[in-house]
């Protein structure tokens, strides 16, 4: 069928037909079940609507398949994870599951996968809420909350908050990613990502009986988590009779939502062939339905609008939208980035929300929200008042604001959060677009990486990823990403881009110069380390001699990280961290970096849409190659 057109009477017609066959068969097979004998799994009674795994196919719901394993142990398979079963009750229709990885013994172990409230929805075999109670109408029933969510934390600081109770009774619950840190868990549902305390990060959620009232001891928590946590399998459309502790179906419910059904198929066959162009609006609302538990809030635009008082102060502007200052409720003030029109299904969207929305670290940019509302597509952002990194190494008049210290201490945290995208998240993080206009400073110039666009993810098992084009921005971009024949793409590639980021906060100027008194001046990398080479020092004006180690440490770094072969590079961020934080006399000298290798590029401006490419007349500021989440330098 052609785009645009409407679904055909007799498509329809054979939709419908489709429904009412399902419905049909539907009724069929609850005869069939009626014939099946109860099956047992240890002590569990096994009946209408589950199923043990072996079961004749006519028992039982293939949605509610049961497992029974050794030691007659009745285990649920949920959203990835291993839950043993504890007790079903066929009374109220409830079953009580507990994590498989929790021992009753060892009140450090803790849950194996996350599971929240948002991993439910309506439609789902179970759901966490029951409608319960006299009579009348389903719909006029008060919703139960069986479970609620247990929020484990991991914080650099101490925290004496009633919201979080310190695990330290049990010293091996840590579940953070590093070693260092101290442990939190909280069963408040007051805890968000807007009222999250600083130097503290989200690692795991999980389901615990809404029984539980208030943050107790850990061992309480621990124990509750032992006990488990209900689920119903009550259908929308019925409720529990508080008199006689059963369920009631309405007949009339279930009708309507038979012909509600029709009706949404109807919808979709229209809305298919109608509005093809929204296809990048459903990749993304997909992409969010099957990531909804990512702890950003998602905001509506109306909420947007009232936030930057109808976009009143805009910040910056780029490649990917514009970026506006607003204000949320509690008086914090936020970068709201409006994405503008993408040829890439909202993937930029995607990866940002990816990426950025499930981290929480010192050194990298806040998520808070998003909104998604058709073509409108905003991330709402924490505001940083120093803007970005570039405005304060590249002034062209006037003395840096930054002193060499600071530099330093700006260069390791930056490198310290790359490190932390590459090895502190169940997935690497490979960021592809480290410059210095993407690296945000805040009020007291703690940098944090940002802008995420270009992201990738990739497993902690695997070593490279494979990209169709080259990422990034011109002059940052790691090699092997146009040259096949140096190495795979990595996480190198970040390391790279690092290094030269790293030179130019060293060096205070652009890496490269095409208007250089000197033709040896023009790359400053090599110039760099000719200079070393022949035991000259870079001379820094009114300098301390602590100063000229600080900067000799950083540009023998930065040229270990831009080296033009990935396996000539430092092993991981961790190294660089390590080599920073360490002795300058410890630092070997790299062989010397090369602008170019041997080979001629694999470079084609069409088949390499996702990189920035300086124009002829562009000035040596890369500030408008990607949007900015700060405040403009005039302002």
């Amino acid at each position: 069928m052609a785009a645009g057109r409407l679904a055909s009477p007799s498509q329809l017609f054979i939709a419908l037909l489709l429904v009412s066959l399902c419905c049909l068969s539907c009724n069929a097979k609850d005869d069939y079940r009626q014939q099946c004998e109860p099956s047992w799994c240890g002590k569990h009674n096994i009946s209408h609507p589950f199923r043990l795994k072996h079961d004749p196919e006519k028992c039982g719901d293939s949605r509610y398949e049961l497992s029974c394993e050794k030691n007659n142990l009745t285990v649920l398979y949920l959203y990835s994870g291993t839950y043993y079963v504890q007790a079903i009750n066929y009374n109220n229709y409830t079953i009580r599951v507990v994590d498989a990885n929790l021992h009753k013994d060892n009140c450090s172990s803790i849950p194996h996968y996350s599971l929240s409230s948002y991993n439910f929805s309506d439609g789902d075999p179970y759901w966490i809420y029951q409608r319960r109670g006299k009579g009348g109408p389903w719909w006029d029933k008060v919703h139960v909350k069986l479970s609620k969510p247990i929020i484990f934390l991991t914080c650099e600081t101490p925290v004496i908050s009633p919201l979080y109770v310190d695990t330290a009774p049990c010293n091996g619950a840590m579940w953070s990613s590093t070693s260092n840190g101290h442990s939190y868990v909280s069963v408040d549902e007051r805890l968000f990502v807007s009222n999250l305390r600083e130097f503290c990060r989200i690692e795991l959620m999980f389901m615990i009986s809404s029984q539980l009232t208030k943050n107790n001891s850990y061992i309480d928590i621990h124990n509750e988590m032992i006990y488990g946590f209900e689920l119903t399998w009550v259908q929308w459309g019925c409720y529990i009779d508080s008199d006689t502790n059963k369920v009631n179906c309405s007949r009339l419910a279930l009708g309507a939502r038979a012909i509600l059904g029709a009706l949404c198929l109807i919808v979709l066959l229209i809305y298919k062939f109608k509005r093809r162009h929204l296809s990048m609006y459903g990749n993304i609302e997909e992409f969010l339905q099957s990531h909804n538990n990512l702890m950003p809030i998602r905001y509506s635009y109306s909420n947007i609008r009232k936030m930057t008082k109808g976009f009143k102060d805009k910040l910056g502007e780029g490649g990917y939208g514009s970026v506006y200052k607003g204000k949320l409720r509690s008086g914090r003030l936020v970068a709201i980035k409006m994405m503008g029109k993408s040829k890439t299904n909202g993937q930029d969207f995607i990866n940002e929300v990816a990426t950025i929305g499930r981290i929480h670290h010192v050194n990298v940019v806040q998520l808070i929200g998003y909104c998604v509302e058709g073509s409108k597509r905003a991330l709402v952002y924490e505001f940083m008042s120093n803007g970005s990194l570039d405005k304060h190494i590249f002034l062209k008049e006037g003395p840096s604001s930054l002193n060499y210290k600071k530099s330093f201490e700006i260069s390791l945290g930056v490198a310290r959060g790359i490190d932390y995208l590459h090895r502190g998240c169940e997935m690497q993080i490979f960021h592809f677009d480290i410059k210095p206009h993407n690296i945000l400073l805040n009020e007291t110039f703690v940098p944090k990486v940002s802008d995420f666009g270009l992201a990738r993810l990739c497993p902690l098992d695997e070593s490279s990823l494979t990209l169709t084009a080259a990422r990034g921005t011109i002059g940052y971009i790691a090699p092997e990403l146009f040259y096949k024949n140096i190495g795979g793409v990595s996480n190198k590639a970040d390391i790279y881009s690092f290094g030269m980021l790293l030179m130019e906060i060293a060096g205070k100027r652009k890496n490269l110069n095409a208007v250089a008194a000197h033709s040896s001046q023009i790359y400053f990398p090599s110039w760099v380390y000719d200079q070393f080479s022949e035991g000259k020092d870079i001379e820094i004006e009114d300098s301390t001699e602590d100063e000229m180690k600080i900067t000799k440490k950083m540009l023998i770094v930065a040229l270990w990280c831009i080296q033009m072969k990935p396996s000539e590079r430092p092993t991981s961020m961790s190294k660089v961290v390590q080599m920073l934080e360490g002795e300058t006399e410890a630092l070997q000298m790299p062989p010397k970096p090369f602008l170019y290798p041997q080979d001629k590029p694999v470079v084609d401006d069409e088949d390499n849409p996702e990189t920035t490419w300086p124009s002829s007349t562009q000035s040596n500021d890369d500030s408008k190659d990607s949007i900015s989440l700060i405040q403009n330098a005039d302002n």
